[in-house]
Formats: structure tokens, C-alpha cells, sequence
């Protein structure tokens, strides 16, 4: 198996493949050089019309603020939005929501909770019976999960659903982008220039796997002294347009270091927050 195959087609392959082609009749992407089709089919009764996965290089970045904050703004410009939370090891979009009640099974599927602005979400989190126990799970298992979240849950109708997707370029976003009908990626970085670097990563992962890179947003990029109203880098110059640029990402947005995001989303009331730094990308991924 040459370099290039490795690099572009190891994901492509069925998970128990030997490599021993002779002696096996399955049809795959080794033996015709096609490429399989992994998707999960999505709850018969549901209907999503645009997925946006949500990316990091590495953990801490803000992924997560990020993915609610473009929901919650979805949700107020009255499409009707959703949150699926990957994230299965560090679920934290349920407290951002505020919400702490359990689902039920309806006769559709899994009936996800739903916000007070109207965005519906999935989280192992509305699922287990304490929300402080660790979840020590092997990848395959994980992976399962995040499929059932997408088969086994009445969504209803969905105009535009986040995936909120854990940190780095591992099974899970694999099982992401491999499964479900992603129509492109936003990726969370922050201005460091080692975690500039490991972002890289996740913008390539999306490139190798044909999946189109809608946004980059820079979060911590800035603080704005309340008192003389300066703007100081604290974590170094901007990387985002230079990143933007190198990858031709159509759209580049900076957060600032904002005191009132953090209590917002520890009080459950991400809702209430404006965010007008992420206006043009908001724009982009609803047009």
C-alpha cells in the first residue's frame, strides 16, 4: 500500500479489513479503489436539512461556547436549530442550555430536550443518571453513541443542526464526518502558535476528507480594557486571517475574552448572549 493510498484512502477502508484481498469477497475501496459509503441513515421521521460540525485541534479552545452560540443565534433568526453533542467524554452543552431533565422515548425514537429558545438537543449527558460520572468508554463504543444520536432520535424537523465534535482528529470526528451528511465545518482555534499548528490538523482532516471548511473563528483573540477600552492580544498577535487565507476558509471571525460568556453559560443562559463577532459568520452558514 503506497504513501498516497495511506494517506487518502486509510480512512476509507472497512475497520476489520486484513488487506488480504485474494481471499476475501467484500467490495471496497482497497479492492476497486471507490470509496464506500459509511453514512448512517437518519431517523425515519426526522428531517435535517443542513449538518455543520464544529472542530477543534485541541481541547479549551471554545469549541463548544461556539457551537451554542451559533445555535442559539439560528434559533432567533427563526430557523428551527439543533445541537448533537460528540463531545461524549466532556459533554458541556446541556449546562450551556440550562437544561438538567432527562429525555423519554416517544414512538418515534429518543425525544431530545429542548431549550428555552427552541434549539433542540442531544447530549449523553440528558441521558445518564448522574452528570458528574466520568464516561470510560473505548473509541468504538463512543462512536456507537454518536451514530445512535443520529438513528435512533426523533429530531422532527430540523432547518440546521451543530455538531458539537470533541477535540482532535480521532474516531469520533472521523465516525462524524464518515457517517453523518456533513455539509461543512466550522474549526475553533485560539491565537497560540502551537495551538495554531495543532488546529492545522483539523482543518486538513476536513480537506482529506473532502469536507468543506465554512468558517474559522478565533476565540480569546482579544481583551478590551473595560477602563481605558484598549484592546490588548494577551495570547499574541491574530493567526486567523493567515490561516483563513492558507486554506482559502471563506470566512475568518475573532472573539474577544469576554467575563460575562463564561457566567452566562455557567447559569445555563448562553440564550441571552449577543455575540456580534460571529455576525458574518452566522450569515454565511445560513445563507
Amino acid at each position: 500500500m503506497g504513501p498516497e493510498k495511506w494517506k487518502k484512502g486509510r480512512m476509507d477502508m472497512a475497520e476489520d479489513c486484513t488487506h488480504d484481498c485474494e481471499n476475501c469477497g467484500k467490495s471496497c475501496s482497497e479492492r476497486e479503489g471507490g470509496k464506500p459509503d459509511f453514512r448512517a441513515k437518519l431517523n425515519p421521521w426526522s428531517r435535517v436539512g443542513k449538518v455543520v460540525a464544529v472542530a477543534s485541534g485541541k481541547g479549551g479552545v471554545g469549541k463548544s461556547l461556539v457551537t451554542c452560540l451559533l445555535a442559539a443565534a439560528a434559533a432567533k433568526r427563526g430557523l428551527k436549530a439543533a445541537v448533537l453533542d460528540a463531545d461524549i467524554t466532556g459533554p458541556s452543552i446541556p449546562r450551556a442550555f440550562g437544561i438538567s431533565g432527562g429525555t423519554v422515548n416517544g414512538p418515534n425514537g429518543i425525544v431530545p430536550c429542548v431549550s428555552n429558545g427552541g434549539v433542540r438537543i442531544m447530549s449523553l449527558n440528558i441521558l445518564v443518571e448522574n452528570p458528574g460520572d466520568p464516561v470510560v468508554w473505548r473509541g468504538p463504543v463512543i462512536a456507537g453513541a454518536v451514530k445512535q444520536f443520529w438513528t435512533d432520535v426523533f429530531w422532527d424537523d430540523v432547518d440546521i443542526m451543530f455538531v458539537d465534535m470533541p477535540p482532535g482528529t480521532g474516531d469520533v470526528p472521523l465516525t462524524v464526518f464518515q457517517s453523518l451528511p456533513v455539509d461543512g465545518v466550522v474549526v475553533v482555534a485560539s491565537p497560540q502558535e502551537l495551538v495554531g499548528m495543532i488546529v492545522e490538523k483539523s482543518v486538513r482532516m476536513a480537506e482529506m476528507l473532502e469536507k468543506k471548511v465554512l468558517g474559522l473563528v478565533e476565540n480569546m483573540s482579544f481583551f478590551t480594557c473595560p477602563d481605558c477600552g484598549k484592546r490588548l492580544e494577551i495570547f499574541g498577535p491574530s493567526r486567523v486571517d493567515e490561516l483563513a487565507a492558507r486554506h482559502h476558509i471563506p470566512v475568518a471571525c475573532r472573539l474577544p475574552i469576554n467575563p460575562a460568556f463564561a457566567a452566562a453559560v455557567d447559569r445555563g443562559a448562553v440564550e441571552s448572549l449577543e455575540c456580534p463577532d460571529l455576525a458574518p459568520l452566522v450569515d454565511a452558514l445560513l445563507a
